[in-house]
């Protein structure tokens, strides 16, 4: 049954009401526009008729708070009136009523009356839902049209579109472009449905590391895009990056690609790197083709490689010059220590040397065993097998910290079980140096001529060294 609220303060006009209304509809009668608000709090009727002249709140009062809640608004109400003059009707009207209904009642004209009214709110609700419904089809249309069809992620008009939007307003952020390394390997060796797989995994971790603002993009074949709103730190950049990049191989290194396939990662950070969106993207893709140069599978920022590059354009010298410049910066003795970025590039470096003169070249990756030690015992052991590292090995070797609780050792002409020997050399050097209780394991593995790592591990017990 149609809910009724009926509000008038004459007693003798509720019963009357209830008497023509109550054997087909719900009523509820109030004497009162106050009790009337309060039954509106937690009560949606169908139609409300609402006498005007009551004391202390009038019916046009009334009327007025009733549109002022949001739940209420729609509500068709029939104003009741012994007032039948013109003035009266218009101000009905004007006050958003869709009638108005005499009194003293005539059953048959109030029934009549508000069959109607209900009639024309059923339509009005079926009306709107219709068309909520087309707006929504639009709008799934124009949302389907603005993304990539295997991904889900937003394309490139799209992303240009918001992320200019979101310069022009002066939102902070930074530009990701991205692309698989090697991925026309992955189509043409394990198929299309591999590489579509491949792609959609990258959507995935684009998707995990994302904050609620950001807008990820796939430009198109295996590119992509993402734009990392709001201020950051470079290092908070970098390590989101790091977090794509090691996502993405651990999925690789599952997948069993043989393809040498992985990421890499070009950063233009706003307004710093470019103003609007085509010299922000044209920054992210240069510092992209920088990484792709150095040996891929990386990150690197526009900032680092231009400003760098500036600074160096400043000052005119001749190669004699530039030969003892880069000479000073030798330390002279002991392995090279660089940082983990660095390291990478040289260590591809190294690789292309050893496919081509199928040089010895061994890695050692330095784990601590004791997970659980305080963060401050861990840093000053890792510094002292920093320090044990650079005094037993070459000047042609290289180490860099690869975690808080890791370091890694290229060992550049390394003969057969060379890596062994170092690593206990090393270990022997750090016991000598550090009196406390955290112990180091290593692995070694050996890099072959393919350019694949081959894993040089040996038996539990023989691999692991305990001190």
């Amino acid at each position: 049954m149609k809910h009724i609220l009926i509000v008038d303060d004459n007693k003798a006009n509720l019963t009357a009401a209830k008497t023509a209304l109550s054997d087909i509809y719900k009523t509820t009668a109030v004497i009162s526009g106050a009790q009337a608000l309060k039954f509106l709090e937690n009560n949606i009727p169908d139609v409300i008729l609402l006498d005007i002249n009551m004391p202390e709140m009038d019916g046009f009062e009334v009327m007025g708070k009733i549109r002022e809640n949001p739940e209420c608004v729609n509500i068709p109400v029939v104003f009741l009136t012994a007032d039948n003059d013109p003035e009266t009707e218009q101000k009905c009207f004007d006050a958003g009523a869709l009638d108005f209904i005499a009194k003293p009642f005539v059953t048959a004209v109030m029934r009549s009356r508000i069959g109607r009214i209900l009639e024309l709110e059923e339509l009005r609700k079926s009306l709107a839902n219709r068309l909520d419904e087309k707006i929504r089809e639009v709008s799934d249309i124009k949302s389907k049209s603005n993304k990539d069809a295997l991904t889900g992620l937003w394309n490139r008009a799209y992303t240009e579109e918001k992320v200019g939007e979101m310069l022009s307003k002066g939102v902070r952020g930074a530009l990701f472009m991205m692309d698989m390394d090697n991925f026309k390997a992955i189509n043409d060796n394990y198929g299309h449905m591999a590489g579509d797989g491949t792609l959609k995994a990258f959507a995935d971790a684009l998707r995990k590391f994302a904050g609620e603002d950001d807008i990820i993009c796939r430009i198109g074949g295996d590119e992509f895009m993402t734009f990392v709103a709001g201020p950051s730190s470079k290092s908070a950049l970098g390590n989101h990056a790091a977090d794509i990049i090691a996502e993405m191989g651990c999925f690789l290194e599952k997948s069993k690609f043989e393809t040498n396939s992985s990421v890499s990662v070009g950063i233009a950070q706003f307004p710093e790197d470019g103003e609007d969106f085509k010299s922000l993207y044209n920054a992210a893709d240069k510092a992209l083709y920088c990484v792709k140069q150095n040996g891929k599978n990386s990150y690197h920022f526009f900032s680092d490689q231009y400003a760098a590059e500036n600074k160096r354009a400043s000052n005119r010298v001749d190669l004699n010059n530039l030969r003892d410049m880069m000479h000073r910066s030798d330390p002279g003795k002991g392995a090279y220590m660089l940082d983990f970025d660095n390291f990478h590039y040289v260590y591809n470096f190294i690789r292309r040397i050893v496919d081509r003169h199928s040089e010895d070249v061994n890695t050692i990756l330095f784990t601590l065993r004791n997970e659980n030690a305080d963060p401050a015992e861990i840093e000053q052991a890792v510094e002292i097998l920093d320090r044990a590292i650079f005094t037993s090995l070459r000047r042609a070797d290289v180490s860099a910290r690869y975690s808080s609780r890791q370091v890694i050792v290229m060992l550049y002409d390394s003969k057969e079980n060379g890596g062994q020997i170092c690593a206990e050399r090393i270990l022997s050097c750090y016991k000598d140096m550090y009196k406390g209780d955290l112990i180091f394991d290593y692995d070694v593995v050996k890099m072959e001529s393919s350019g694949l790592m081959k894993n040089g591990r040996r038996t539990a017990e023989s691999e692991v060294v305990k001190l």
